[in-house]
């Protein structure tokens, strides 16, 4: 075994950028796989183990008062299946309210209040942040927004009270947190019932409750119990579980895309550096043989000069990997409500490094085994000899072919050049196959993340937004002069106005729920200037609404169907006519139904489409003069995340590229040695230096240009595939306009990269094997 290790390490000193290439390929693999892995795992693991830890609901259900009796309710903790349960308790709706003496308790609208008698119940375990639990009437305890940090300081220092417009005022005695977010507020049952309670709320944990199917298998036999009709609405811990997914698995499919993609590069790099140097190191194979080594340490000898590099970027890549995976998945995570379930647990998984260190080297070994065991066949009097048999075959007949041809002879004789060896040639091409498609997806990716910022934003459309001042903000800013009304004239008023709308958002709930719903209302030329929809129509008239995708996807929403909301009229229905993207909940043009349940029954925000050829800033500014409290701003700039994603596509695409161009470098590199005798006679006869570098670089960049013709509708094909897996990893269906995001010039560069690739790598090489003496070349041989 000693003089296996002997020969191995005299191998991998000796062929130091063999062993360079080698490390750095299977460093950055190593690394992407760690990344990808750990973000793929961070998505459930960790929040299945903390919401069971804290006596998660799996279904928080919604009964009507006037079908079904508190005690009817009760009994349905006993059905077949339920394992925990909480309540009944009694569920109440506020309207308008707002929180004196903090920032603020959200988004103005409905507040839904459960009167719930303790915080330490079997299902939904509340875990108090501040205060205390109500003891009486006029008291509530507030959910403290998931994500929220407001309990770094004293919250119950200053007495805080929840008003509403119609003079209902409720002191804060509390702060507490539902991983269930089931409720707003809790206050006692009787509190509840006085306030006006007419529905009651019951939540349970099921033996089986791992997907939709069979929490819906569950409440259909809970439902079977009651009386037909009591059930009034459901909500699941997978909507929880899945929003908090989303920010993972924004980067998941496009990791995993570029994840696949360096690890083929990986073998097909790690089996181009092997044969190659077998095919180099003939003469050592046959001088190893000649000394008494066995075939079978021969083919040792040669995995093991693979397998050392390997290993050496395996641990530096998961070091790496660790350090990146760690960072995104907590960027995955930052500014997503509900992410303080995960505080904690939002790392890598401990079984994400033995995977990936046994794996690795795993793919690498089993890469190498072909041509080694090729080395092992080779009898040694052929291999020691190998260096001065003359070459045949088809690689000289399609040499002789080409010069023939009019064409320069470096030209003609670097074309041919790729035909003697037709396995390595294939490799090589795979290589800048991979390179270009990496190169594509990347653009393709980049371009659609851009184009999903502008479409989401309506910078597209809209190019001056301008904020209204709100009185009844913490910082008690003046009101408005004018009226939404005289805002909307004095805009359309000023030169280079197109169109313009203005929203008011707040949440209300959806009939049976107490699930809040973000929703906005909007009014003036929404027509013109909504963004563009995944699906349907825009909105024509009152009783339609447009949803978003996460939204649509949670509630199981079809085209024509029909949701009921809450208003300041009481519930009505809304039928669903499109879904966009994002946005929020659920989209309303009927201003006059909904913007009551702001308190100040005001727009929050004028939108401005300008003129072709107006100025956004010179517009900014003459709108910032029509009312103090108007606060025009440009509608430009791009979002943090999609910053963070074109950073990372970026990353991975120069790490891919370099690793492609390297694996080119070491094709030529090994090319030029197999035939320095050929350069050696070139150069006897004429060649110049330069000649000598065209002559190199044509055969690589001929062979790049094919790459690239393949490597481009690979590309955009991958494009077309992760664009789609990234929407719906997210929650959301993406719009068809994201994927048309290709135009010629970029095409056509693209389709050249190919070739740019092969000479990038061919080129340091080519001057080595110029600038070498045909005397010493000669010599040698």
């Amino acid at each position: 075994m000693s003089a296996v290790w002997t020969a191995a390490s005299a191998a991998i000193k000796r062929r130091r950028l063999q062993t360079f290439v080698l490390a750095v390929v299977v460093l950055l693999s190593t690394g992407m796989a760690v990344v990808t892995l750990g973000l793929l795992a961070a998505v459930s693991g960790p929040f299945d183990k903390v919401y069971a830890a804290a006596h998660g609901a799996h279904i928080v259900a919604e009964y009507s008062d006037s079908k079904a009796s508190a005690a009817q309710i009760a009994q349905t903790a006993h059905a077949p299946g339920v394992v925990g349960s909480a309540g009944p308790y009694p569920v109440a709706y506020l309207h308008q309210p707002t929180e004196t003496g903090t920032p603020s308790i959200g988004l103005a609208g409905t507040f839904t209040v459960v009167g719930r008698d303790r915080p330490d119940t079997a299902v939904d375990t509340l875990k108090l942040a501040e205060g205390r639990w109500p003891a009486g009437p006029g008291e509530i305890v507030l959910n403290l927004p998931q994500g929220d940090d407001r309990t770094t300081v004293r919250l119950i220092d200053v007495e805080h009270h929840v008003v509403t417009a119609d003079g209902l005022d409720l002191k804060v005695v509390g702060y507490a947190r539902s991983v269930s977010d089931s409720a707003d507020g809790w206050v006692t049952p009787a509190e509840a019932t006085a306030l006006g309670a007419t529905e009651t709320q019951m939540m349970y944990r099921f033996q089986q409750a791992g997907s939709d199917a069979s929490l819906r298998a569950n409440m259909a036999v809970v439902a079977a119990t009651m009386p037909s009709g009591s059930l009034i609405g459901t909500s699941s811990y997978l909507t929880i579980k899945a929003h908090l997914a989303t920010g993972p698995n924004t980067y998941v499919p496009f990791l995993t895309a570029f994840s696949i993609l360096g690890l083929v590069v990986s073998v097909v790099i790690v089996g181009t550096v092997v044969s190659g140097a077998v095919v180099a190191g003939y003469r050592h194979i046959g001088i190893l043989k000649a000394l008494g080594f066995t075939p079978g340490q021969v083919t040792a000898v040669y995995i093991l000069m693979v397998m050392v590099p390997a290993a050496i970027g395996c641990v530096l890549g998961a070091v790496i990997g660790s350090a990146a995976g760690s960072s995104m998945v907590s960027q995955a995570f930052y500014g997503i409500s509900g992410n303080d379930v995960l505080r904690g647990s939002e790392t890598l998984p401990a079984w994400v490094y033995p995977a990936v260190l046994l794996g690795m080297p795993a793919l690498v070994a089993v890469s190498a085994l072909l041509p080694a065991m090729k080395a092992r066949r080779l009898p040694a009097a052929v291999v020691i000899s190998a260096g001065a048999v003359p070459q045949t075959g088809r690689g000289l007949r399609v040499q002789r072919a080409l010069g023939g041809s009019r064409l320069p002879p470096p030209v003609s004789l670097g074309l041919g050049w790729p035909f003697s060896r037709p396995g390595r040639t294939a490799l090589t091409l795979s290589t800048v196959v991979l390179g270009v498609t990496t190169v594509t997806l990347a653009i393709g990716l980049s371009a659609t993340v851009v184009k999903y910022d502008r479409t989401q934003s309506g910078q597209d459309k809209i190019q001056v937004t301008a904020t209204v001042d709100d009185p009844a903000a913490p910082w008690h800013p003046a009101a408005p002069a004018h009226t939404d009304d005289e805002l909307f004239s004095l805009l359309r008023a000023l030169p280079g106005t197109a169109h313009v709308s203005a929203d008011a958002p707040f949440r209300t709930h959806l009939a049976g729920s107490t699930d809040a719903v973000a929703m906005d209302v909007e009014t003036g030329d929404t027509a013109a200037l909504h963004p563009d929809l995944a699906r349907g129509r825009w909105i024509e008239g009152p009783g339609e609404v447009v949803v978003g995708s996460e939204f649509w996807h949670q509630h199981h929403l079809a085209l024509g169907q029909t949701i009921v909301l809450g208003s300041a009229d009481g519930q009505v229905p809304e039928k669903v006519v499109g879904e966009e993207s994002g946005g929020w909940d659920v989209t309303s043009t009927d201003w006059n139904r909904f913007v009551g349940l702001r308190s100040t029954h005001r727009a929050m925000t004028f939108y401005i489409g300008l003129t072709k050829g107006t100025e956004p800033n010179d517009y900014a500014a003459k709108a910032a003069g029509l009312d103090p409290a108007l606060k025009p701003a440009l509608n430009d700039g791009i979002d943090t995340t999609e910053k963070v994603m074109i950073s990372v596509i970026s990353t991975l695409t120069g790490m891919l590229i370099a690793v492609s161009a390297l694996g080119v470098f070491n094709a030529v590199v090994m090319t030029t040695r197999e035939r320095r005798k050929d350069v050696g006679v070139l150069k006897s006869i004429g060649m110049t230096p330069r000649q000598v570098i065209a002559l190199v670089v044509t055969a690589m960049a001929a062979l790049g240009l094919l790459g690239g013709l393949i490597g481009l509708p690979a590309g955009m094909v991958v494009h077309r595939i992760v664009v789609p897996a990234t929407g719906h990893g997210t929650g959301r269906d993406l719009p068809a306009s994201l994927l048309h995001v290709w135009a010629w010039p970029t095409v056509a560069a693209l389709a050249v990269s190919g070739a740019a690739i092969a000479a990038l790598g061919a080129f340091l090489p080519s001057v080595r094997a110029s600038r070498s003496s045909a005397a010493e070349v000669l010599r040698t041989e």
